[in-house]
This record gives structure tokens, sequence and C-alpha cells, in this order.
């Protein structure tokens, strides 16, 4: 009955490993268009486990830029973009080293800050899926 136990240990271990999938993220966008909390949440959902298995968490950290805002005619302008950054293989830092990059841009005019912020966090969700396409077939 003990190696019965410890294989279900370990199949447990394992689901439990895989659905624990290391990320890493940072954010500089405008804080009155979409928080750091919510840029993440918009990468970690956009970003499926592969990409993490190309780019591991331990080399590499996804960027999020969100910058842009409501004008004096009331136009909602927003500018997306992520990039797949290196990290120094000795004390972790950033290197501005771009390895992939995406940019995406709207605008909306007659817009209110609620409307502004969700198409930031829209053009966000389009930005990071435009990485993760030049990564992997999703």
């Amino acid at each position: 009955m003990k190696p019965l136990v410890f294989a279900s240990a370990l199949l447990l271990s394992a689901s439990v490993l895989a659905a624990d999938v290391k990320t890493n993220f940072m954010d500089h966008s405008n804080d009155t268009l979409i928080d750091k909390a919510a840029a993440k949440a918009v990468m970690g959902e956009a970003i499926p486990e592969k990409v993490w298995k190309i780019y591991p968490a331990s080399r590499f950290v996804f960027l999020s830029q969100v910058e842009g805002g409501i004008n004096a005619s009331r136009t909602c302008v927003v500018a997306a973009r992520v990039m797949v950054l290196p990290l120094t293989g000795t004390v972790r830092a950033v290197l501005f080293r771009p390895q992939k990059t995406a940019t995406a841009y709207d605008a909306k005019t007659e817009s209110s800050s609620e409307q502004c912020r969700a198409l930031a966090k829209e053009k966000l969700k389009e930005a990071t899926q435009a990485v993760v396409s030049s990564i992997v077939k999703t």
C-alpha cells in the first residue's frame, strides 16, 4: 500500500508544479490608465505556459508600458507596448535589449475616463498577444 500512496503523492506534486508557472512581469504604465496589478493580470492571462518554457522567468522579463490619456477634445489616445527583455546572468538586472516587442495604438472620441481605461486594457492585451504570437503558435 505504501507504493500507491507514494505514487499518488508524486502525481499530486507534479500537477501542483505544472499549475504554478513561474512568471516575471514589470510594468511602467501611466497609473491613471491602468494600475500595475491590472497590467500584470492582463499579461498573465494572455501569456500561455509554453512561452515561459522558451523564455524562462529566471532569464527574461515581460515589460509593459501603457501611455496616453484624454486630450482637450475628449479623445482618448492610448499606446500600449510589451517587450521581452533579458536579465543579466549574475545579479538578474534587466537589460534593455528587447528580444521581442509589440505596440498597439488606438484613439476613441468622446471618451470618459472609464472608457479610456477599458481601451488601455484592451490595447495591452492586443500587444501582449502580438508578442506571444511571434513566439509560439497559439
